[in-house]
């Protein structure tokens, strides 16, 4: 029986696209001809494709991408550099070319997430959320107890 094509991974650029990618690349950050041989920038790019479509950790990043502090060196530079806005540029220019967006058409998407700073029924732990003064707020670090009353064990009151 004949074994089916594997069908593209997501997150492993396809050699076209490379061929467009990788001048970016050398012109960033040309290699250099001493020191330590270098990384593999294509198997970089996939290792930071893959952490960003997964949402994986950096240190989960499977060890077929090579080191993740290596990647995620990488991923910082790029960043800085400017590198990601060249490539989205570049890239909605060819399916501009190729007629392949339809710019009529938008979307958004968003994520949801915990709300950072709280809302108005905040209380300073999980039980006291949604309480008005009084047993929510209290003074001296223990509730029901003036400051400085005591009364833990071996303590005089």
């Amino acid at each position: 029986m004949p074994r089916k094509k594997r069908m593209p991974t997501l997150w492993e650029v396809p050699d076209d696209l490379w061929a467009k990618i990788e001048p970016m690349l050398e012109e960033e950050q040309p290699r250099q001809k001493m020191g330590r041989p270098p990384v593999g920038r294509r198997r970089v790019l996939d290792a930071i494709i893959f952490r960003l479509r997964t949402g994986c950790q950096w240190n989960h990043l499977p060890r077929v991408f090579g080191s993740d502090r290596t990647v995620h060196r990488y991923f910082q530079r790029w960043v800085q550099a400017g590198l990601f806005r060249r490539i989205w540029s570049m890239l909605v220019g060819v399916c501009e070319e190729l007629e392949a967006v339809d710019w009529e058409w938008q979307a958004a998407d968003a994520a949801l997430g915990k709300a950072r700073m709280g809302g108005d029924g905040v209380g300073p732990n999980p039980t006291d959320r949604g309480k008005k003064g009084g047993e929510a707020e209290h003074r001296g670090g223990r509730r029901g107890r003036a400051p400085g009353a005591g009364g833990g064990a071996g303590q005089r009151a």
